[in-house]
């Protein structure tokens, strides 16, 4: 069997575990949840998220008992390493403030990496039916239609999206506040939405330019899949600091509709990021 048919039975069979565990999302969105924190107000898991999470691994284990494994709420505070084994990595419900609140943004995320590499991506959001796909070189899709990125390639008419929920974090808060001030100045808008990976998704389908993630709590859960389907879209996953392809493992990332949008957010922040350093050395 070659790659890609391996990639194709990998890829129906984890689509089925994707809209068996969907519907735990849309039947217990109006139900009563019993929340706890992890690292914060900000870090929330139900019980559904627990739920979620083990329908997937246990099918999957039952399936591929070789494969390795990288989910959120078994995972606790300390992501595992990425090795070459074909290791499938899973946040059950992205967005989690969201579902408790009832906001519709949340999904369920899955991805699968091979010798390091994401090679299949699964973003769905059941409550608006909201399906993004991608398989390494087969092209991006939401709902089984092809998606690519905005041609926006000025910031001043892009659309951004940001989460400054970080601004609860001490250590953070003055580089939140900064960058969003400094972001609003120049774009020509912002949006948030409180979930990494479906706002990912809507850079890959044009609807957002760029998106600026990372923070406590933000893991290669977030980030895993959405960054292959935006790469099969024609946009780009960079590290804010250095501008390069980001490192998944290490999700301090930017989104963007392409290299020109990423360059200018990732200058942005680096230029607000050193006022705020040298505001700070001024008052020690």
């Amino acid at each position: 069997m070659t790659m890609d048919s391996t990639l194709d039975v990998y890829y129906e069979f984890v689509m089925g575990l994707t809209r068996e565990a969907a519907k735990v999302i849309t039947n217990s969105i109006k139900l009563r949840k019993t929340v706890d924190t992890k690292r914060g107000d900000w870090d929330l898991v139900t019980q559904y998220d627990r739920e979620i999470e083990e329908i997937i691994i246990d099918r999957l284990k039952s399936q591929y008992p070789d494969h390795m494994f990288i989910a959120e709420e078994s995972a606790g505070n300390n992501s595992p390493d990425l090795t070459d084994a074909p290791t499938w990595i899973i946040d059950p419900i992205d967005g989690t403030t969201n579902f408790v609140h009832g906001f519709p943004h949340t999904c369920v995320v899955i991805a699968l990496a091979i010798r390091k590499e994401v090679v299949i991506g699964i973003v769905y959001n059941p409550l608006l039916e909201q399906l993004f796909t991608a398989r390494k070189g087969r092209g991006a899709f939401l709902n089984g239609e092809p998606i690519s990125t905005s041609e926006v390639d000025d910031f001043s008419k892009a659309l951004v999206c940001f989460e400054p929920g970080f601004i609860k974090i001490e250590s953070m808060a003055e580089y939140v506040v900064e960058r969003l001030r400094a972001i609003i100045k120049v774009a020509h808008g912002i949006r948030t939405l409180g979930v990494a990976a479906l706002t990912l998704c809507y850079v890959a389908m044009g609807a957002v330019d760029a998106y600026h993630i990372e923070g406590p709590g933000i893991e290669v859960w977030d980030i895993a899949a959405a960054s292959l389907i935006i790469a099969e879209a024609g946009g780009v996953v960079v590290d804010r600091v250095s501008g390069e392809r980001v490192d998944i493992m290490k999700p301090r990332a930017i989104g963007a509709a392409n290299s020109k949008i990423a360059d200018a957010m990732v200058k942005i922040i680096r230029e607000t990021d050193e006022r705020v350093d040298q505001m700070k050395n001024s008052t020690h």
